[in-house]
């Protein structure tokens, strides 16, 4: 008996502990489990693309993506500029209400809302941006470089005839000076265009026929000699007139297109805009780049020319000839490129 009663104690304490050795299990994993933090939602990717009124891309606008569901207001706002295709996009965005603030230089700012599901990828309709109706509505947070960025994309969409490069002249009321990268990337934008090296093979190809240059010979070897010595002088005017000695004497290499008064005021204009320029700082003075410019280019041609045709008599008529050359230029600008050149910026479609 004393056994039997010994050995049922023992059970009775082996099941007790038991019993609160599982409870205690069982509080501590409903524990854990309320513990446990709730799946995060899926990301999600949002994007779009921003034009204008007649449908064009506009490159590097500013877009700012901001939360407004209340569930992740705090999650930080995120910006981006658009592409050379217009286009932009957010990755890894939480879902939920957005909001996509848009603004561009010369539009007025253009708000699209929407709301992101988890895992999806949000492709907004175009959004296209209206041009600014005062000066009010345009946005001042730009950095000066970040303005002259988006004149000069304007600017590379100038072509005659939708085809000829028409880069080096500004139609803009309002133009900021160029950084010295930026008169570098104009000038080599200009020269490697596909336009410019048809243009000079076509000028090779009226020299061979009228036998200019005759050191250089006839036939294919001839037309090279030519080719190679044209796009020489090209290349060599265009980088230190517009670029080396633009960046160095701090001169502005473009032409202001001035579009007003009277004729007799625009053609003088024009003219004199061959031996005056605006400096960086907006004012005007002696266009030491160009001149300079082109006697050094004329300089450098006495390298490559036929022996005949070299010395210093060379170098002041291929200066000369640069000098005028940009005044006839300045007058062609000023009365009738900017009739045969689309795509100009909508600021500038409303002028003479």
């Amino acid at each position: 008996m004393v056994l039997r009663f010994k050995f049922l104690r023992f059970k009775s304490a082996v099941t007790a502990l038991a019993l609160v050795t599982l409870g205690w299990t069982s509080l501590c994993v409903a524990q854990s489990s309320q513990s446990l933090p709730a799946p995060s939602p899926a990301l999600g990717t949002i994007s779009g693309t921003v034009v204008d009124q007649s449908g064009a891309v506009v490159t590097g606008a500013s877009v700012k993506l901001t939360a407004t569901d209340t569930d992740n207001a705090q999650s930080p706002s995120q910006e981006v500029l658009t592409g050379d295709n217009g286009q932009f996009s957010f990755a890894n965005i939480v879902p939920g209400a957005f909001q996509l603030t848009i603004t561009s230089l010369g539009f007025a700012p253009q708000t699209s809302t929407g709301t992101l599901a988890p895992g999806e990828t949000h492709i907004l309709p175009q959004i296209a941006l209206t041009v600014a109706a005062n000066i009010s509505d345009v946005q001042v947070n730009l950095s000066r470089i970040e303005v002259a960025e988006a004149q000069i994309k304007d600017e590379e969409r100038q072509r005659v005839f939708g085809i000829i490069p028409n880069f080096y002249v500004t139609y803009d009321p309002h133009p900021v000076s160029l950084t010295a990268k930026q008169k570098f990337e104009l000038a080599w934008k200009t020269t490697v265009d596909p336009v410019t090296f048809g243009i000079v093979g076509a000028i090779a190809g009226v020299q061979q026929a009228q036998n200019t240059f005759s050191g250089y010979g006839q036939g294919a070897q001839g037309y090279g000699k030519r080719y190679g010595a044209g796009f020489a002088d090209l290349a060599a005017g265009t980088f230190i007139g517009s670029a080396v000695l633009p960046s160095l004497l701090k001169q502005d290499p473009r032409y202001f297109y001035k579009g007003t008064g009277s004729k007799r005021s625009r053609i003088l204009y024009a003219i004199a805009n061959s031996v005056i320029c605006k400096g960086d700082n907006g004012r005007w003075q002696p266009n030491y780049s160009n001149i300079l410019g082109n006697l050094a280019a004329g300089g450098i041609s006495n390298l490559y020319y036929p022996a005949q045709n070299r010395g210093a008599g060379l170098t002041f008529e291929n200066a000369a000839i640069g000098v005028g050359a940009t005044g006839a230029a300045n007058l062609v600008e000023e009365f009738l490129m900017r009739k045969l050149t689309p795509n100009l910026p909508k600021h500038d479609q409303s002028g003479p």
